[in-house]
């Protein structure tokens, strides 16, 4: 078969229509007060579809926090909380008035507007509105900027403060867009030339502006927008004891501000700050879920003490220590070395939560040392701020004639890549992140352990005796118990994944997978071709329905049960729900891309988000551009650009933060290659068993 006639097979046979959901869901009207919710025993809790598809959040309280706290007082009430899910904001406040809803939960701006149709709640956080603009467009204040128009989405909050800036200044005029507009869309507007400004939240603005560069933060238009929680306008007891609820956790509506705290300050506040790093053991966006170890373990101690967490991100064990110092931030959880020179720098360490020990990495063709000696006349590349200058330092005391070379902004993954490219000869990491890296890849391997163990702990200030008191009795309580070993064995001691010879010539007569009819039959109404599905299937499990990766995704196509059930999917370790939940999940995706995507293009997207998330595949279209490749093409294009989101230089600058790139570039490679062999092997098949 020509490779044109597999190309032909592969566009004609992927080509999605939209479905819906086959899994039936119980859906059932209801608009009585809090004693008709208990008659009923749940709390339908309403958000619109993948609203928490947002970037990392580097500064602030992540949305699954609110989510998790409105979870909290369903329990609180006696009722089972319920996710149901609203294709768009401007449908929350009909949900709950139909009785399809009981409560809107999401990033829910207070209006006047809004208050006609809905019954608000106690404010749980407060946010600023901002006026965005092109750089060039001079002037930090409105009355400088000179006539403007200001595109904003109908029916919003945005809407409100626009027309109340029109009101009061002769040169804005409005500009209504349709309800649905995102604040992407709002920028890409003015990015665009169409609108000289447009309205967006400051809780997500500097993300967002990393993907414009052509746009700047001007003016604050309204101060302290109250977000909440809202219920039916006739249901004041469900809105009194949700209000009592928030009241109690202590749910904070103040305006962040940098102060140097203790525990009893952040007991009042009710959220802990946490400085982490944007990294694949501290904290990253997996799939739309933020994950890690130290943001694990943090939030895991603030859950027992009725605490919210923030987070705040930095690039650095320096600039780390300086927010913590400057009030940024209450406690540093960022797989830090307890070091005596940090000591003696000003910091301060809770007990350690990890003991490790620091490994020299070299390539994998190069033959593991006999002895430490062998560093003599090698070079070790660390980052200039990192706990290795001190061991590196040391060994050269002992007579080691070892060379430092220093690195600026450099992680211990981006060193390791360095070493497997030639670029550098050699690094020092700590065996936990060694560990981690050896489950992803087989270039490079630890060559010597250093004697002696690093402990890994939180950093403090001094002047928090209380805050050190609470984290060292949780770290006695925890350390090595259930929570944290299946934490610790999550991101560290997963299993090499086993490579299977795979084969793209599946043998004459026999069916590719066990769920061949099945995927047959769902792939029909889903328009797709089921050996893409297969293909897909095999590369996320191998065709065990119990399948489950490190971060919690299930079944046969490794769907997260949260995702699974925003499409109507409760059990996806059930087959037939596992491959329909993948299929439906895989068209959502898509559709996130432009439609001027030729098809092809469109699906090794699709994949690429199914890995890693669209979040990510969207920043690297975004990086592919200014890096002067087609934004439009995945191979050689999008693919390379997705590589260096591994990288901090790059990570830092895009909105959804660090991805280990390798994963989805190896991922759609080889769902490609694989399917286009299930293509050749079924149509060549097929050929032959036609009559002469």
């Amino acid at each position: 078969m020509t490779q044109h006639r597999v190309l032909a097979g592969l566009l004609a046979g992927l080509t999605l229509l939209l479905a819906a959901c086959g899994a039936p869901s119980k859906e059932y009207i209801e608009t009585g007060d809090l004693d008709a919710l208990r008659e009923r025993g749940e709390l339908r809790l309403v958000a619109p579809r993948f609203d928490e598809e947002q970037a990392l959040v580097r500064e602030g309280v992540p949305l699954q926090e609110f989510r998790e706290q409105a979870e909290a007082a369903a329990l609180a009430l006696g009722l089972e909380p319920r996710w149901v899910y609203a294709d768009g904001t401007g449908d929350l406040d009909d949900m709950i008035n139909d009785g399809r809803a009981d409560m809107i939960v999401s990033n829910y701006s207070v209006t006047e507007d809004r208050r006609e149709r809905v019954a608000f709640c106690t404010p749980v956080a407060v946010i600023d509105e901002y006026l965005v603009l092109p750089k060039d467009h001079e002037g930090d204040r409105l009355a400088d900027l000179g006539e403007i128009t200001v595109a904003v989405p109908e029916g919003t909050a945005y809407a409100e403060t626009a027309a109340e800036l029109a009101e009061r200044h002769d040169t804005v005029t409005v500009e209504t867009l349709p309800s649905g507009t995102s604040d992407s869309g709002l920028l890409d507007a003015v990015a665009e030339g169409g609108y000289d400004a447009a309205i967006v939240d400051g809780n997500m603005l500097d993300s967002l502006l990393m993907d414009y560069d052509g746009l700047r933060k001007g003016p604050v238009v309204t101060e302290r927008r109250r977000i909440a929680w809202a219920v039916r306008p006739d249901n004041p007891l469900l809105r009194a004891a949700i209000n009592e609820f928030i009241i109690s956790h202590h749910v904070s509506a103040s305006v962040q501000t940098r102060a140097q705290r203790d525990w009893a300050a952040i007991k009042e506040e009710g959220v802990l700050r946490v400085i982490t790093s944007n990294n694949p053991a501290s904290y990253f966006l997996w799939r739309g879920e933020l994950m890690g170890f130290d943001y694990d373990l943090t939030r895991h101690f603030a859950k027992q003490h009725g605490l919210r967490v923030r987070m705040v991100v930095r690039d650095s064990a320096s600039t780390m220590f300086q927010a913590l110092q400057e009030g940024a931030g209450d406690v540093i959880a960022a797989s830090m070395t307890a070091t005596e020179e940090r000591r003696q720098a000003g910091w301060r360490f809770s007990k350690r939560y990890l003991e490790v020990h620091e490994q020299i990495i070299g390539r994998a063709d190069e033959e593991p040392f006999e002895s430490v000696q062998a560093l003599a006349g090698r070079t070790v590349a660390v980052a200039p701020d990192s706990a290795f200058v001190d061991t590196l330092r040391a060994l050269r005391e002992e007579g080691i004639a070892v060379e430092t070379r220093l690195v600026p902004d450099a992680t211990s993954e981006m060193l390791i890549q360095r070493v497997a490219d030639g670029a550098a000869d050699l690094t020092l990491v700590d065996s936990h992140l060694a560990a981690l890296e050896s489950t992803y890849r087989d270039d490079i391997q630890p060559l010597w352990t250093l004697e002696g163990t690093r402990e890994i702990a939180w950093g403090l200030r001094e002047n928090q005796p209380q805050l050190k008191k609470q984290l060292d009795a949780y770290i006695s309580r925890n350390y090595k118990g259930l929570f944290y070993n299946v934490t610790f064995n999550r991101y560290f001691k997963e299993p090499k994944t086993i490579r299977i010879h795979e084969q793209y010539r599946v043998e004459a007569g026999k069916e590719i997978s066990p769920y061949d009819d099945l995927v047959k039959e769902y792939a029909l109404e889903y328009g797709f071709d089921w050996r893409l599905v297969v293909s897909q299937m095999y590369q996320e499990s191998q065709f065990d329905p119990d399948a489950r990766s490190f971060a919690g995704a299930q079944g046969l196509m490794q769907v997260m049960p949260r995702t699974a059930r925003q499409f109507g999917f409760t059990d996806v370790h059930d087959p037939e729900q596992g491959i329909a939940a993948g299929m439906v999940y895989l068209e959502w995706l898509e559709d996130r891309f432009p439609r001027r995507l030729e098809l092809a293009q469109k699906l090794y997207f699709g994949l690429a988000a199914y890995n890693a998330g669209a979040g990510h595949v969207e920043d690297a279209r975004r990086l592919a551009q200014r890096l002067g490749k087609d934004p439009d093409l995945w191979f050689d294009n999008v693919e390379t650009a997705m590589l260096l989101l591994s990288r901090p230089q790059y990570a830092r600058q895009a909105r959804f933060g660090y991805v280990r790139g390798s994963e989805p570039v190896k991922y759609v490679r080889e769902i490609r290659n694989r399917y286009l062999g299930y293509v050749e092997f079924t149509e060549e098949n097929n050929i032959s068993a036609e009559p002469d």
